[in-house]
């Protein structure tokens, strides 16, 4: 036992330590009656997220609106640039066209 106390903080010796360029994370998308989990790297633009979600759900992503903790997401946007957890959720909600006065 001549490694005791020189444990690495992941708690393993050959992987690789959290918070790697290709690390990847589940992020939750919804839209308020469903709900689709996302495996993908931090690094990811979430461009490829909201497409695979308007395809699944039958919306068009014109007319979709992605926010992350009140924000608006961009396609280009990553998690990583986000500073998104693993866990963290979007939420999408139909773009509001027109409008009557």
């Amino acid at each position: 036992m001549s490694d005791a106390g020189q444990a690495s903080p992941n708690g393993g010796g050959d992987v690789p330590p959290a918070g790697g360029a290709n690390e990847h994370m589940n992020i939750k998308v919804t839209d308020g009656n469903n709900e689709v989990f996302f495996k993908i790297k931090k690094t990811t633009k979430l461009e490829k997220l909201m497409k695979a979600f308007c395809e699944r759900q039958g919306k068009d992503i014109r007319s979709a609106r992605f926010l992350f903790e009140g924000q608006k997401v961009q396609p280009q946007d990553t998690p990583e640039v986000l500073e998104m957890q693993d866990g963290d959720s979007i939420e999408v909600h139909q773009e509001q066209i027109g409008g009557g006065a």
